[in-house]
């Protein structure tokens, strides 16, 4: 039985090449709209945790996934190079290009630095006090930066060269630190939240191959560039490309949904926490998505933004199938129901997130969802009286990640000094 298409495969070379940093943006803005709510529900010290576990448990299987993809994984399982480090940074919803602005040296395989020249997360948080930022770039980091590393080598350690509250205020770059691959540190274990994760079926969703024949670059197994060149890269290693981001989402909401699951007292509760969080992502992503591809605000190109939206993306791992000429949108039961993913949260009765999808291109559409919890169809017309964005949406006003423009750079490849 063959794999349902990619919803990423009918846009073209250029537009992939926008709307691929756009997803690793999008990525990064699951813990904007997701946080405040469990803040609310168990307290600061509580948000520290969950975002530990969130991307501890997450991020060591994508980054696996990307190296594979794009054929930079280490030669031998499990001991991989700093380059091969960064590189996964460079793909990696945790680091989105520009806004996450990575620098990178190379002293050798086992040695090398990175600083952040913008550090989009610190400009978010310090606006919240010192308390804040110590719980992101101290308690969250240490254990998550080690627990990426372990997905290449266990024997990397991710340690601070400075890093913030910023003394200076204004102290650039915001951090610096250095990657050090040595056979006497003590290996590094995967947490807990891995093996949670690992037992999901979104690990390993099987997407399309990508065609080494294709026009453009189709792996990154040459010089690590300074910035990745996403317009280097074929239609179908971008389409792997966007999928595999769009799957790192699913990844890392699992973990959080995992994380939330463990506090609430009631599973009502959490279900709550969890789809706030969806519709407030769902609001920006789509409209960081039009805007990247400079959609029409109409019915059609609201269908055609939720075609592409990380809430049923990847195809073969959410099963939704849109319809722009129905003005429909089918979603089945499917490997993403059966994790709990996004999807879960949707259907009929439950279609704020839905709203919030279509509402942040064109606020006057009406939508029906009718059919069962985990099968149903959303049918789309236009209405009359534009909507207001959901309360929901408001955590989003906090971000800069909302309003970030990426900028045209120069990619340059780095080699050891």
């Amino acid at each position: 039985m063959s794999r349902a298409r990619s919803s990423y495969a009918d846009l073209s070379r250029d537009e992939l090449a926008r709307l691929v940093p756009e997803l690793l943006l999008i990525g990064q803005l699951i813990d904007r709209a997701g946080m405040p709510w469990v803040i609310s529900a168990f307290g600061a010290e509580a948000m520290t945790q969950v975002a530990i576990e969130e991307w501890a448990g997450a991020s060591p299987h994508y980054t696996r996934r990307m190296q594979q993809a794009l054929g930079y994984s280490p030669a031998v399982d499990g001991e991989g190079d700093v380059v091969t480090i960064f590189k996964g940074l460079q793909l990696d919803i945790g680091a989105p290009p520009q806004f996450m602005d990575f620098r990178y040296r190379v002293d050798d395989p086992q040695h090398g630095e990175f600083w952040l020249d913008h550090c989009g997360a610190l400009l978010d948080v310090e606006p919240m006090g010192p308390d804040y930022v110590k719980a992101m770039c101290h308690d969250i980091e240490d254990p998550t930066f080690d627990a990426t590393a372990v997905a290449t080598n266990p024997r990397a350690q991710v340690r601070p060269i400075h890093r913030p509250p910023r003394v200076p205020a204004d102290r650039s770059p915001h951090c610096a630190w250095t990657v050090i691959i040595d056979s006497a540190h003590p290996p590094v274990s995967p947490l807990p939240p891995y093996y949670v994760i690992e037992a999901t079926r979104a690990v390993g969703v099987v997407l399309d191959d990508i065609d080494t024949c294709d026009e453009g670059a189709s792996d990154y197994a040459g010089a690590l560039l300074d910035d990745f060149d996403f317009a280097a890269y074929s239609h179908s290693a971008l389409v792997r490309m966007a999928d595999e981001v769009a799957l790192q989402m699913h990844l890392l909401n699992l973990s959080y949904v995992a994380a939330v699951q463990a506090r609430a007292d009631t599973p009502e509760g959490a279900t709550e926490i969890c789809r706030k969080q969806l519709v407030a992502l769902a609001w920006t992503a789509s409209e960081r998505i039009r805007a990247a591809l400079e959609i029409p605000r109409d019915l059609d190109g609201a269908l055609r933004v939720l075609s592409l939206h990380p809430l049923l993306n990847p195809v073969a791992y959410v099963g939704g199938q849109v319809d722009r000429g129905a003005r429909t949108v089918r979603v089945a039961h499917g490997d993403a129901h059966h994790d709990g993913s996004w999807v879960s949260l949707v259907g009929p009765g439950r279609t704020t997130a839905l709203a919030s999808a279509l509402h942040a291109v064109d606020p006057t559409i009406a939508l029906d969802v009718s059919g069962t919890e985990d099968d149903w169809t959303l049918t789309v017309s236009g209405g009359d009286q534009p909507a207001e964005p959901p309360p929901e949406a408001s955590v989003m006003t906090f971000t800069r990640g909302s309003t970030f423009e990426f900028e045209s750079r120069r990619s340059l490849p780095i080699f050891p000094v």
